[in-house]
């Protein structure tokens, strides 16, 4: 069932009720008997199982981030060598 959340247009309070959706809206307050006026609440929710951007495309794999670490530092050790090598060959 969906949480619904209520504030007092009297006191101020707000209340959660747990309703269906065919459930009448409440009217009455429960501290001291105002008016209810119905807020908008931010929902929530969950997508799982295979098929969503979070669970399948949402990021790199941990295998695949490793192998290309590993090859651009590679690539940046090689390239750091043959710059010595021509900077050193030039002296």
């Amino acid at each position: 069932m969906p949480v619904y959340e209520y504030q007092c247009t009297e006191c101020g309070q707000i209340q959660e009720a747990f309703q269906k959706i065919s459930d009448p809206p409440l009217e009455t307050c429960f501290h001291c008997k105002g008016h209810l006026k119905k807020l908008i609440s931010q929902s929530t929710f969950h997508l799982k199982g295979s098929g969503w951007y979070v669970t399948d495309y949402g990021g790199a794999k941990t295998g695949s981030k490793k192998e290309s670490n590993t090859k651009s530092g590679i690539k940046d050790k090689e390239s750091k060598t043959t710059s010595k090598k021509t900077t050193d060959s030039k002296d």
